[in-house]
């Protein structure tokens, strides 16, 4: 094989190889549209939902980024009024994984208190980001919900 081709061609798979890395990289964290149906208290290891709302966190044992992601809003949603924070871990769920479409982890999702799906995001999200749309859900009496 002439080697200027055999070149031109690890060329251009190491520049498509960088430009898949970084479309992925680019839509991780994101807000996501996908419907699940509605979320159940028991599905999530809770016994009720939270007023305002519920910040679901899917984790798996294997997940680099869930440690970090689980810190953050641990450390966020603690103080929130009518939030409710928790984590499931899918390693040996992968009924529920399947059931809600979950196809990385983390993923987060942030339910209404009826338990309909507000919000979903996938990779490493930013808290500000969540709490923006919590922000925009409306809560007992239509208070806004102090930061």
């Amino acid at each position: 094989m002439n080697p200027f081709v055999a070149a031109a061609i690890v060329v251009v798979l190491v520049l498509g190889a960088l430009g898949i890395g970084l479309a992925m990289r680019h839509r991780s964290g994101g807000k996501r549209s996908v419907q699940v149906g509605e979320i159940a208290p028991a599905d999530v290891d809770l016994a009720v939902l939270g007023e305002r709302a519920t910040v679901v966190q899917f984790s798996t044992a294997y997940c680099s980024r869930c440690p970090g992601v689980r810190r953050a809003l641990t450390n966020t949603f603690r103080d929130y009024d009518g939030v409710v924070y928790t984590d499931v871990d899918l390693t040996h769920r992968p009924h529920l994984a399947s059931r809600l479409k979950v196809m990385q982890t983390p993923t987060v999702l942030v339910v209404n208190p009826n338990g309909d799906v507000a919000a979903r995001y996938a990779g490493a999200v930013s808290v500000a980001s969540i709490r923006a749309e919590i922000d925009t859900l409306e809560g007992p009496g239509d208070d806004r919900l102090a930061s």
